[in-house]
């Protein structure tokens, strides 16, 4: 199977893929996207926009995977920031989401999921899921599955952030580790979907 991996970060959600799929990362941040290659050299990785390289090469896949910013969506930025500490509020980016997810249902034929974590406001676009603390929209049917909090905001030294995700990013020398360890999509999120799609597509 082909697949896309837009907005690929370190590759959260990459590990319970295995290697026998053609995989496709995009990652517009060429210091993200050489951790990326190092951690899952098999792959192709690709430094650019998402929605650029997608719009061109979305028939070329089997499965587009789409983990968009969460940043201007999320509820912790909401209520902790902008609530809580009196951070500036900024408009949502609906492009990367919303943009994206309404390309892919009405002009791709093949199956794609799109995840985000659950925002401050009703979603604008109902979702298919709600897996952990992530929602999901797809082109197949995924069942809701509650999971455990990963403590991560309680757990927000970056050796346990690394304990949490299950990457080890000491030998990387990039900037803002932590915020690139607690933007990975859990483990957990992604082997659901991906038992999902395998039992609806046989």
């Amino acid at each position: 199977m082909r697949i896309a991996n837009l907005y690929a970060g370190i590759g959260g959600n990459r590990r319970p893929w295995g290697d026998e799929h053609e995989v496709v990362a995009v990652e517009y941040d060429p210091e993200i996207a050489a951790v990326y290659a190092s951690l899952h050299p098999n792959d192709e990785v690709i430094v650019g926009d998402a929605l650029e390289y997608i719009v061109n090469h979305f028939q070329e896949f089997d499965l587009i995977w789409a983990s968009p910013a969460c940043t201007t969506h999320s509820q912790y930025r909401y209520n902790v920031g902008v609530i809580a500490k009196g951070y500036p509020p900024v408009i949502p980016d609906m492009t990367h989401l919303y943009g994206l997810i309404t390309f892919l249902k009405y002009h791709y034929s093949g199956e794609w999921v799109v995840e985000n974590v659950r925002p401050y406001y009703e979603p604008l676009i109902t979702p298919t899921a709600k897996v952990g603390r992530h929602i999901v929209w797809a082109s197949f049917p995924i069942d809701d599955l509650a999971l455990p909090s990963n403590s991560m905001r309680s757990r927000n030294k970056i050796v346990e952030m690394e304990e949490v995700t299950g990457f080890d990013l000491s030998e990387f020398k990039i900037a803002n580790k932590r915020q690139l360890l607690r933007n990975c999509v859990d483990e957990e999120v992604s082997q659901h979907i991906l038992n999902e799609y395998n039992s609806k597509s046989l």
